[in-house]
């Protein structure tokens, strides 16, 4: 039986072309769906539902660029078509065609510059690890 870690803030990530730009403490994912009812002539009834489209809305909270990332002259506001990952014990999940809808900065003396960061996706995979 292979043993599998706890996941860490390390395992969410933002990544651009492969390779990981800032770690990102926690999440919050919102999918939803739109729906159409098909009606017939006569009937009472929905004789059908048909699927629209899908997005996914994200909320990351506490993003740090990495080393690599900083000295490459990374900026959040500058970021588009990136990917969100997110390492489970047992899968990966993988936002893709990310774009940022709203970024939130708050400091206290003191203490951590703390970013939010309202991303929409284009699309979820989830893949084994």
């Amino acid at each position: 039986m292979i043993a599998r870690g706890i996941p860490s803030s390390s395992d969410i990530y933002l990544e651009i072309n492969g390779k990981k730009v800032a770690v990102v403490q926690s999440y919050s994912a919102q999918s939803s769906k739109t729906s159409s009812v098909v009606e017939a002539f006569g009937e009472t009834e929905p004789v059908a539902t048909i699927t629209g489209t899908v997005q996914h809305v994200l909320e990351l909270t506490r993003i740090y660029a990495t080393d690599e990332a900083i000295a490459d002259g990374l900026r959040f506001y500058d970021l588009e078509d990136f990917n969100l990952v997110i390492c489970k014990p047992d899968r990966r999940v993988i936002y893709s065609n990310c774009q940022w809808s709203r970024i939130g900065e708050s400091g206290t003396l003191g203490a951590c510059v703390l970013e939010k960061v309202t991303v929409v996706a284009g699309k979820r995979l989830e893949v084994s690890a």
